[in-house]
């Protein structure tokens, strides 16, 4: 089997959650004797020389609209479906954030699209995104995919609900390299010693975790660059960062193992989170979770994370002090071991797109 993953053009260059998901999957299904590639969206891309099709972030339909009309053949969608409303309607400063404020809610990602576009941020590979629109973009590839593979039942209801298309589906979790993110019990974490390994951006929501943790005995280690369009974001967050908040730029996974074999906790916070992907390989490392009760989360946690409200420091500061005097939840750890690994990602990505063929 050839499977073509496509993905936005800024993967490397702006690199996420999602990055490290298509490098883990492309990485494990070679290992299984499969032909899987990755292309960026602007690629000139051979379509016979694959036999199905997988894409993701449904909310850049613009980048799947070009390609899935250039072949017949069948696709998936790993949507990753982020709702970033609340926090561009609420959250979002500056001038982005006053331009998004101007319009109906449910339009922000449009003009998002377009304003990348227009200021050669990004390309836009479908022109007809344009007159389409963010709604009904999205609902075609719905409506065309072969089956849709959201990372958990929430995501697939909240995709139901919104775009009124009923699909066949399978949830396909995030995971993590369990050689890499193994726990090492011969390190002694630090009870003190808080991590969010992320990008800097305001949808992580670094700024109220620095208001949370500003001046308390517990230092905050922020492992992450900013986005290139939030450098004024990572700048507020350093103004008023007081001497127990630390930052370091984004370093390699390989590196970022070291921080969480010494981190007692770690924190993301977020407007908004399908997941949290260093929050999956710190808790597979022993760390204590504390993370956003927005999004998606829970079905991956369950109760064995330490949840708080994102737009209040006292939450994320109770929720924080909660972790770090409790034990360590090797059960967490265990299920992680066992189901959210690339390897298991990747079997049942492979058997989506074997009942495609089939």
């Amino acid at each position: 089997m050839r499977i073509a993953f496509i993905t936005r053009s800024t993967l490397y260059a702006i690199p996420g959650g999602d990055t490290v998901q298509v490098q883990g999957l492309v990485y494990y299904l070679n290992e299984m004797g499969i032909k899987a590639t990755i292309h960026l969206t602007h690629e000139i891309i051979d379509y016979s020389g694959y036999d199905v099709f997988h894409f993701s972030n449904i909310i850049r339909p613009a980048d799947i609209l070009f390609h899935i009309n250039q072949t017949a053949k069948p696709f998936l969608v790993a949507p990753i479906f982020i709702d970033y409303t609340e926090y561009d309607r609420y959250h979002r400063q500056g001038l982005p954030g006053f331009i998004l404020r101007q319009f109906p809610a449910g339009s922000n990602e449009y003009i998002k699209t377009i304003g990348r576009w227009l200021f050669g941020k990004d390309t836009l590979r479908s022109p007809e995104y344009i007159w389409k629109g963010q709604y009904k973009s999205i609902r075609e590839i719905l409506q065309r995919a072969a089956v849709v593979l959201p990372g958990t039942e929430k995501e697939y209801q909240q995709l139901k609900n919104i775009y009124g298309i009923e699909k066949k589906y399978r949830i396909v979790p995030n995971g993590i390299d369990p050689v890499l993110f193994s726990p090492d019990a011969a390190i002694l974490k630090e009870d003190k010693l808080v991590l969010c390994a992320a990008r800097v951006e305001g949808i992580k929501n670094q700024l109220n975790l620095i208001r949370a943790l500003n001046d308390t005995p517990y230092t905050l280690l922020l492992v992450g660059s900013p986005a290139p369009n939030q450098k004024k974001y990572m700048a507020a967050c350093q103004k008023i960062a007081a001497r127990n908040i630390i930052f370091r730029e984004r370093v390699t996974q390989e590196t970022l193992t070291e921080y969480y074999k010494k981190t007692k906790v770690h924190v993301l916070p977020s407007w908004f989170e399908t997941c949290g992907l260093s929050s999956l390989e710190a808790a597979a490392m022993g760390c204590n979770i504390v993370i956003t009760d927005k999004g998606y989360t829970r079905e991956y946690f369950g109760n064995a994370a330490f949840y708080c409200s994102p737009g209040d420091p006292a939450s994320i500061f109770r929720a924080v002090e909660l972790a770090a005097k409790s034990e360590p939840n090797t059960e967490l750890q265990e299920k992680i071991m066992r189901i959210y690994t690339w390897r298991q990602v990747a079997a049942i990505t492979l058997d989506a797109c074997q009942t495609v063929l089939t």
